[in-house]
């Protein structure tokens, strides 16, 4: 696999611990209104709105279950980079 596919790789994979950090947060009272949860929060909204969007439409349930798909496509996406490069 070339350097290209390797800092995407890379790049896919620090992406899936910001989503799970941000997963942590919401667990700890307090932590949502702190400035780390606004950072993490601009990287990770972008992926995971579209998904949010799509599922509460037919789903409707307390429980969020968007990073579990986001995890699902990044870690498709490594794959298809695993491959390509």
């Amino acid at each position: 696999m070339g350097i290209i596919g390797v800092a995407l790789y890379r790049l896919l994979d620090l992406l899936i611990f910001v989503i799970f950090v941000q997963c942590i947060m919401t667990w700890i009272p307090g932590a949502t209104q702190t400035k780390l949860y606004d950072i993490l929060s601009a990287i990770t909204d972008p992926i995971e709105e579209p998904i949010r969007s799509v599922l509460y439409r037919y789903i409707n349930s307390p429980l969020d279950f968007t990073p579990i798909i986001a995890f699902f496509i990044i870690r498709l996406a490594q794959r298809a980079v695993f491959i390509i490069f």
